[in-house]
């Protein structure tokens, strides 16, 4: 178990991403969800991670436009006080077309979308809540400060946060009080200033994509491709990854190079992906996503197995240097 940030929340040290369960929905032309899934299988596979341990769950109001928080809250009715709901807010959705249709950053939105997540959830708290708008300006996210002490003030949230990969933002909420950032992190996406200031200020560091979007599952090769209902199919510019509907050649090169260290003491590469999150930092707390029960079993087996050894990681290290 880990302590999320400074907050005195206890979560295990993985998490779930919630993202992909919340099905296709879009932004214009452009997909943003993970493709068509069987919300029945979502439930499983969340139950399931439970099962194995996992009590930290991550979603967000626009994953499938509401869709997401729907299943988690579904899938935890009668069971919340085993399982500590981290979702954000930010963004402004159709749930009838599921369309993403644009942000909202104001106070007044905020205090909207919170009784919104809190309704699609089956709840009437909050345990973790982030703003959405990665690069959002600083004064404006700093407007919504009083706002979100004034919701855990009245026990809607416990704590808040900010999902963002830029180190001087993260500071901005961390010296305000938020216990937790979340940011784009895994094997090939280092991230050691954001990493700075979760250490500076006691944070929880969520990592998301520590899969790389499923590069690090081992199961793409230069032959798969991806559908039109797929963010990784239909690739926004921020998502190098994928290219074309297929995963980029630079980056399934980089996974095989580390491939071998990863995975030399038994592991999955899965496994090892997360285990190296581990051993790169003791804030972390990786949230793979998952679909399927089998999706989650395997990730939750690098629970027992913790960080990778030190001499695994120091190879790793030495590899991925070398594309650098």
């Amino acid at each position: 178990m880990k302590t999320l940030g400074h907050s005195g929340i206890e979560v295990s040290a993985l998490g779930i991403g919630c993202w992909a369960i919340g099905g296709p929905f879009w932004a214009g032309e452009q997909p943003l969800g993970w493709g068509r899934v069987d919300d029945e299988e979502s439930i499983r596979a969340l139950r399931r991670a439970l099962e194995l341990g996992v009590t930290f769950f991550d979603t967000a109001d626009v994953y499938g436009t509401g869709h997401s928080e729907r299943i988690v809250g579904r899938a935890f009715a009668g069971r919340r006080d085993e399982v500590v709901i981290a979702t954000k807010w930010g963004n402004v959705f159709d749930e009838s077309t599921r369309q993403l249709t644009g942000t909202d950053a104001s106070p007044a939105y905020l205090r909207t979308a919170v009784e919104g997540s809190l309704r699609r959830l089956g709840t009437d708290h909050i345990d973790l809540y982030q703003l959405h708008l990665n690069d959002l300006p600083i004064a404006q996210a700093r407007e919504l400060l009083p706002v979100l002490e004034s919701l855990v003030d009245a026990g809607k949230i416990r704590a808040y946060g900010w999902s963002t990969d830029f180190a001087d933002r993260a500071t901005v909420y961390a010296q305000a009080g938020a216990v937790a950032i979340q940011h784009a992190m895994s094997v090939l996406q280092d991230s050691p200033e954001v990493l700075a200031v979760v250490d500076k200020y006691d944070l929880a560091s969520i990592n998301r994509g520590p899969l790389a979007m499923g590069l690090l599952t081992g199961k793409f090769t230069a032959a798969s491709t991806l559908g039109p209902d797929d963010v990784r199919g239909i690739a926004p510019d921020w998502l190098s990854f994928f290219r074309d509907g297929k995963p980029s050649p630079e980056w399934l090169d980089r996974v095989a190079a580390v491939r071998e260290a990863l995975t030399a003491d038994g592991r999955t590469l899965a496994q090892g992906a997360l285990g190296w999150l581990w051993a790169r930092n003791g804030h972390t707390i990786p949230i793979p996503g998952c679909r399927t029960v089998a999706q989650v079993e395997e990730n939750a087996g690098a629970l027992s197995r913790g960080p990778l050894p030190p001499d695994a990681y120091a190879e790793v290290e030495r590899l991925i240097r070398e594309f650098v």
